[in-house]
């Protein structure tokens, strides 16, 4: 998968030649200098928005939110083994 950058004016003036570099890869559209906008080929995005999280993903406690958590105690008894 290739990269393509392209400034903005540069998008505006050749359509076609970001569409072919969107086959082989996003295409990053600049403002100023800065990325503003990506070219994909449809079948990526689609992917890409229909994709499910990972477990880690879903488990990341990244949202800012801290939270304590105290498990319940188990109160397990064991038998020891009767070997008679």
């Amino acid at each position: 998968m290739t990269e393509t950058i392209l400034a903005g004016p540069d998008f505006d003036h050749d359509i076609a030649r970001a569409k072919r570099a969107a086959a082989d890869g996003p295409v990053i559209i600049t403002e100023a200098g800065q990325p503003a906008y990506v070219l994909l080929r449809h079948e990526e995005y689609r992917r890409l928005a229909t994709r499910k999280p990972t477990i880690h993903e879903v488990l990341r406690m990244d949202d800012g939110h801290d939270f304590d958590f105290e498990p319940p105690k188990l109160d397990i008894r064991l038998k020891p083994p009767d070997f008679t």
